[in-house]
């Protein structure tokens, strides 16, 4: 199969939850142009790439207030390109408010946080809405009503259109679509990280009728394949993470090499048979927000909308991650915070 879709028809699509927009299924995480991941280079070739992904149809753009200077960056395209803001579907968080002196993350999702933060994204994405605002992490002291009617005054005053959660619990998500119907989740979700499928996130968002926005389809590149040790992730945000500390590395090694045998039988490359089977999981669509720089890379990863698996296909995706469980947690212990995020209940 080919690496790249036909550019003569639109993306497939799928619908934001019960009553949002229909936007493309694969978006592009805009993480992998900030800071995470070593050096993004500079603006030219930054923009030259959201030229590239925009020509491809890949339209919905996933940010944060956290990942670098990408909303400027983001704000500058608009700048060049003001006739083209109402074709881009614009994610982007707030959660995140600077370090402390030990250099730990300051997380806030009370409603002088939010207002503040929305305010600042608006400014440096050069646009007068966001379509998508997302509570990036909660900070456990401020209950989930009072930040999502916060969010629902931002709406209602024009500044988003539809409001967002990531990383909660499946009962943080309940409490928060009683205030207010949640148009999507954000979560971890791939071969390596399938812990929402037992944990009651996935079936709250099938009741409730959210979407789920999976980040880190891809393992954080590691399920690519391209990933051979340790050391090709030293420098990054990765070089923290427990799947890949060497005592883990060559064990989560194994997943990828099941992986990459099912994809040379089907023909298709190990990127693309992971989309595909995380696509196929749930009936009404998982949005898949792989990250990259490179366009090529982008159109790898779209073709994978294209790859149909079969039955016995998919078992035998799902027989490698069953067999071969990915060792270490998603976090360090120090970002507990950073994963299914709980809050106190509302004083009555």
């Amino acid at each position: 199969m080919s690496s790249a879709p036909s550019l003569s028809k639109p993306l497939p699509t799928l619908p934001l939850g019960k009553d949002g927009p229909s936007i493309p299924a694969m978006g592009i995480g805009m993480m992998s142009l900030g800071h995470a991941y070593g050096s993004a280079g500079g603006d030219e070739e930054r923009l030259a790439f959201l030229d590239a992904v925009y020509a491809l149809g890949a339209t919905h753009w996933d940010d944060a207030d956290l990942y670098g200077d990408t909303e400027t960056l983001l704000g500058k395209w608009f700048r060049a390109n003001p006739d083209k803001r109402d074709d881009v579907f614009v994610t982007t968080k707030f959660g995140f408010a600077g370090q402390d002196a030990s250099g730990a993350y300051i997380i806030r999702s009370d409603p002088e946080h939010i207002r503040a933060a929305c305010a600042a994204s608006l400014e440096k994405l050069q646009s007068g809405w966001i379509d998508l605002y997302y509570c990036h992490r909660v900070d456990g002291k401020t209950p989930i009503e009072e930040t999502v009617k916060a969010m629902v005054e931002l709406k209602n005053q024009g500044k988003i259109r539809h409001i967002g959660l990531s990383e909660v619990s499946a009962s943080t998500l309940r409490r928060a679509y009683k205030v207010h119907p949640i148009a999507a989740l954000q979560i971890e979700y791939s071969p390596w990280a399938l812990e929402i499928e037992s944990n009651g996130v996935l079936d709250a968002c099938k009741e409730l009728g959210v979407a789920v926005v999976a980040y880190s389809p891809l393992g954080r590149g590691f399920l690519t394949g391209t990933i051979k040790s340790p050391a090709d992730v030293q420098g990054d945000f990765r070089g923290m993470l427990p799947r890949f500390q060497p005592e883990n590395f060559d064990k989560n090694l194994t997943l990828v090499k099941r992986i990459e045998q099912l994809a040379a039988a089907k023909g298709v490359t190990t990127s693309q048979l992971v989309l595909a089977w995380l696509r196929r999981q749930w009936p009404q669509g998982i949005h898949l927000l792989p990250g990259t720089r490179s366009v090529n890379r982008v159109k790898e990863n779209l073709a994978a909308l294209y790859v149909e698996l079969t039955d016995d296909e998919d078992r035998a995706i799902r027989a490698a991650c069953q067999e071969c469980v990915a060792i270490g947690t998603r976090y360090p212990e120090a970002m507990e915070y950073a994963q299914l995020g709980e809050t106190p209940e509302l004083e009555k």
